[in-house]
């Protein structure tokens, strides 16, 4: 077979234990697309969840990737985060680079209306991060910042960092992003946002959006908002259960905890909304040049299994790491 009829694809084989595998492309179809990769990008969060066997069995359904192949635990292949180049398709798509939600592969077909092409003003190599842009705008909507209002944003992950870095272009807002790892302060200074530790964190927050991915997160957010404050869990535990106290400043305060997840737009923007135009909304956001700063770390796509259960572990510090493809366009 050539290169382009052949797909070199990871799989978590096992729970903690990944692989390359390789399997042969379909013929292309009409209004199909093939695909060269040129970068991916590990959503860190999720996959570290599906890398290590804990997606829980009644979100197996929910959890499905678009093109994922194959059924958790495992094996499957999973991932949403590929920026490539189109080899073959229709002639407007044709030589162009596209973001698409496909796990890490070289090579792969999807329908052309599966793939967005990358504007020209965003790097290749930070399109990357379009999936996790998408999911801070869901985000931010599900919190609704207004105008002059105090927010804390806890975890400063790739998905919590780019929340605090969204609430603070609207104007007045007043942001704070909190983390455990002082060394994210260098961060949040790269995006242009206050930092502090949990310890340092205001009070009397209008709104806290929690980012952390752990239960003492959730715990802070009930105690940093203030009166009929609401607070917007973006964390998913997994098989984990979280207790958090009910009894105390959230009754008598009147606070609202509501759940935001990417798979849901908000209701009242889903009759002008789809997720071909939110996915459009994150792509063109990703301009800015100090974005460059949630990639942590880049390795060729060949050493993923050597290096996944490092990128996975309990005590990663990983951002968003990039794997760059080596078949990929020198530009």
């Amino acid at each position: 077979m050539l290169p382009s009829d052949t797909a070199t694809a990871f799989w978590v084989t096992s729970p903690m234990h990944g692989e390359l595998k390789q399997q042969p492309l379909a013929t292309l179809e009409e209004n199909e697309v093939r695909v060269r990769a040129l970068y991916s990008g590990i959503s860190r969060g999720t996959e570290s969840l599906v890398f290590n066997g804990r997606v829980p069995a009644s979100e197996f359904s929910r959890m499905r990737a678009p093109f994922q192949a194959g059924e958790f635990p495992a094996p499957v292949k999973y991932g949403y985060c590929s920026v490539g180049r189109v080899e073959q398709g229709p002639d407007a798509l044709l030589n162009k680079t596209v973001f698409c939600l496909f796990p890490h592969q070289d090579y792969y077909t999807v329908p052309a209306s599966a793939v967005l092409e990358v504007p020209a003003n965003v790097p290749a190599k930070r399109a990357v991060l379009a999936a996790n842009m998408e999911t801070a705008v869901n985000g931010v909507w599900d919190a609704e910042p207004m105008l002059g209002e105090r927010i804390c944003v806890i975890g400063a992950g790739v998905v919590g960092a780019l929340v605090a870095y969204l609430c603070a272009q609207v104007p007045g807002v007043k942001v704070h992003l909190i983390d455990i790892n002082s060394e994210r302060r260098h961060l949040a200074e790269q995006l242009g946002v206050a930092f502090c530790t949990p310890e340092q964190a205001p009070g009397d927050q209008d709104c806290v959006i929690h980012a952390s991915g752990h239960p003492e997160g959730l715990r802070q957010a009930l105690e940093l908002a203030g009166s009929e404050g609401r607070i917007v869990e973006m964390s998913w535990f997994g098989e984990g259960s979280v207790s958090v106290p009910l009894g105390g400043a959230f009754h008598s305060q009147r606070l609202t905890l509501k759940a935001s997840q990417v798979g849901q737009l908000p209701p009242k923007l889903r009759p002008r909304w789809n997720y071909q135009r939110r996915l459009a909304l994150a792509l063109s956001l990703l301009v800015d040049d100090r974005l460059d700063a949630l990639i942590s770390g880049e390795s060729d796509f060949e050493q993923l299994p050597a290096l996944a259960p490092q990128l996975f572990g309990a005590e990663s510090t990983a951002l968003c790491h990039r794997l760059r493809y080596s078949q990929r366009d020198p530009s």
